[in-house]
């Protein structure tokens, strides 16, 4: 990861603490792909794609999550799972979009695991 990503995540991270979540996590890594961020918030795991755009010109941070991005972090966050033996009610998939000199847009359960068997 480069700087600005290092940067915005830290950015995404702290966003998350200030509203309540715990950083279980980051930069996990698994030959399957990599989750940025993983949180507790209540009974929840959530795992938190993070996205930065220096001009959304050509669309929003978190519209460049493309399917084949998303199957990657739903396999990471299965592997996860197993590996960390983590216990929760249930789970979600959000993402962070920053845009700098902007709030980060936080938008929970951005996309399901539906049909990847969990």
């Amino acid at each position: 990861m480069n700087d600005k990503g290092a940067k915005y995540e830290e950015q995404a991270a702290l966003f998350l603490k200030a509203n309540g979540f715990e950083i279980l996590d980051r930069n996990w890594s698994t030959p399957m792909g990599e989750l940025d961020i993983v949180a507790r918030k209540d009974d929840t795991v959530v795992f938190v794609e993070v996205r930065a755009r220096s001009n959304p010109a050509y669309g929003t941070p978190a519209e460049s999550v493309t399917p084949a991005k998303r199957a990657k972090i739903i396999k990471a966050a299965m592997a996860y799972l197993k590996a960390r033996r983590v216990e929760a009610e249930s789970f979600r998939f959000d993402v962070i979009g920053i845009v700098p000199g902007e709030a980060p847009e936080h938008i929970e359960d951005a996309f399901s695991a539906d049909g990847f068997g969990f």
